[in-house]
C-alpha cells in the first residue's frame, strides 16, 4: 500500500506539473496573437479605406480627364 500510494503521489504531481507547463506556452502566445490582430486590423481598415489605391497614394488626387 505504501508504494502505490507514493506512485499515485508521484503521478498526479507529474500531471499538474506537465498541464502548468501547457498552460504557460498557451499563455506565452498571448502577446503574440493579441499583436496579430492589431496589425490584420489596421490592414483591413487600410484596404477598406483605401478605395482601390496602391498604398501611398491615397492622398493624391485622381488625374482628371482631358
Amino acid at each position: 500500500m505504501d508504494g502505490t500510494a507514493i506512485i499515485i503521489i508521484l503521478a498526479i504531481a507529474g500531471v499538474l506539473s506537465v498541464l502548468l507547463l501547457a498552460v504557460r506556452g498557451l499563455l506565452d502566445q498571448v502577446p503574440d496573437v493579441i499583436e496579430s490582430a492589431t496589425r490584420v486590423r489596421h490592414a483591413w481598415r487600410g484596404f477598406r479605406n483605401s478605395d482601390g489605391l496602391p498604398p501611398g497614394h491615397q492622398d493624391e488626387e485622381p488625374p482628371s480627364a482631358p
